[in-house]
């Protein structure tokens, strides 16, 4: 598992919950790229929908489960849902174990 597949559906999901909210895309995503908090464009309601979304697509890319809503996450002191990112690393480090 790469982390340019996993930023791949993150990507994805990140994309899809903009059009859906009907926020327009920025005009760059990169890893750097904000998604949620301050100078991010997605609200609560928004992080909860590509939570969903990411997980359904991590299964059904790699056959495995992980929680992104876990108590783990939440209590971080540098939010995972941050940007591409942080949300990037926070799975792959699931992925392989080491959360």
């Amino acid at each position: 598992m790469s982390n340019e597949a996993i930023q791949s559906i993150v990507t994805t999901c990140y994309l899809s919950i903009l059009d859906v909210r009907g926020i327009p895309h920025p005009p760059e995503i990169n890893r750097d790229t904000l998604m949620f908090g301050e100078g991010g464009p997605i609200d609560s309601m928004g992080i909860v929908m590509m939570v969903v979304d990411v997980e359904e697509a991590v299964r059904a890319k790699f056959g495995q489960t992980v929680s992104l809503a876990d108590d783990r996450a939440m209590s971080q002191r540098n939010s995972p849902y941050r940007s591409i990112g942080s949300l990037t690393d926070y799975i792959a480090a699931q992925l392989d174990g080491v959360s």
